[in-house]
């Protein structure tokens, strides 16, 4: 199926440039650290790591904005951490990337996320989380929501996203989503506990496993996947529902229309750290430009081959988008 060319890409990356997306949801530090194993400990029956480097990337939500950007998008993020070091880090990292930080909210109550994960040989070893997944208090979900319709003030697409971490609450949906959707169109990379609260919404976003416990269905087939959409869509009232299967690609069912599948785009994968954040920016992104739902999913399909060929938390630049498509290319 004739689905995005090139030369469509381009345009859509073009008219990027000068589109804005507010992204909710929970910031992470990625930490990894990197190095070499080669003895046993004698402690116990695991690998010693001979550590050679370490490395830091935004993670979470703060990855999704980093993945818009690289694509040449403007936007801003809003989202909860800690006073602590990796805190301080998101902060810094963010004014690297050019996004001025006066929606990152700091809670003295709880720890910044952090992930540390321990990579030798490009396998990761062991991954060690520093969090608090309690949802946050109401003062701050009313500082978030202030936040969010100063944000959504000068939005050309709004982005939830939820790692159910304590910063999306029932509340901050409730009373976010429906002023979101009358502007722009809202995605959102779901969770179960909130399943029930994202409404309403343009595009929800789960991977193959989500969709099956949120449609309490145990069936991989593509018919079983086609189901678990429709029953998304009939709970949540969303426009469509973009289901993420993996080296299966996508299956996009958009209102009561029959699936489109977009095979996908990878070449080779070496680590999906982060593939998500890149799949619902890149929709985002083309979305706010005024793109097809197909089209934003197979631009996003080919963004997600990109980073899936990198390892660590990694983003794909609007080069490297436009490189993945031959000159000629329909697919």
């Amino acid at each position: 199926m004739s689905q995005l060319t090139k030369t469509r890409a381009a345009e859509i990356l073009q008219a990027l440039r000068d589109r804005y997306v507010v992204v909710l949801g929970d910031v992470m530090l990625d930490e990894f650290v990197w190095g070499d194993v080669t003895r046993i400990s004698p402690e116990a029956p695991v690998p010693v790591v001979d550590v050679r480097r370490e490395s830091m990337h935004l993670g979470g939500a703060a990855n999704v904005l980093a993945n818009l950007v690289a694509l040449g998008a403007h936007g801003s993020v809003v989202g909860v951490v800690g006073n602590d070091a990796a805190g301080r880090r998101l902060q810094t990292g963010l004014n690297e990337l050019g996004i001025q930080d006066q929606y990152l909210l700091v809670d003295e109550s709880r720890p910044s996320t952090t992930k540390t994960r321990i990579i030798a040989h490009s396998q990761l070893v062991v991954r060690a989380d520093r969090e608090s997944r309690s949802p946050v208090n109401g003062k701050v979900e009313e500082k978030i929501v202030a936040c969010l319709k100063d944000a959504l003030r000068q939005a050309d697409a709004f982005v939830v996203s939820d790692y159910d971490k304590g910063v999306v609450t029932p509340r901050v949906l409730r009373e976010i989503l429906p002023v979101a959707y009358e502007q722009v169109p809202v995605l959102i990379d779901p969770k179960l506990r909130n399943f029930n609260s994202y409404r309403p919404a343009t595009l929800v976003t789960p991977n193959h496993l989500e969709a099956l416990r949120m449609s309490d269905s145990e069936d991989h087939s593509d018919d079983g996947s086609h189901h678990a959409a429709k029953v998304i869509r009939e709970k949540l009232g969303c426009d469509a529902v973009l289901i993420t299967r993996g080296d299966r690609g996508m299956m996009l069912v958009e209102g009561d229309g029959q699936p489109v599948y977009v095979e996908t785009a990878a070449r080779e994968v070496y680590d999906v750290t982060g593939a998500g954040d890149t799949v619902i920016a890149a929709l985002a992104g083309a979305l706010a430009t005024g793109a097809t739902m197909i089209e934003a999913a197979s631009l996003a399909n080919h963004a997600a081959g990109i980073v899936v060929g990198k390892v660590g938390t990694a983003t794909a630049s609007a080069d490297e988008l436009l490189g993945s498509f031959t000159a000629n290319e329909r697919g």
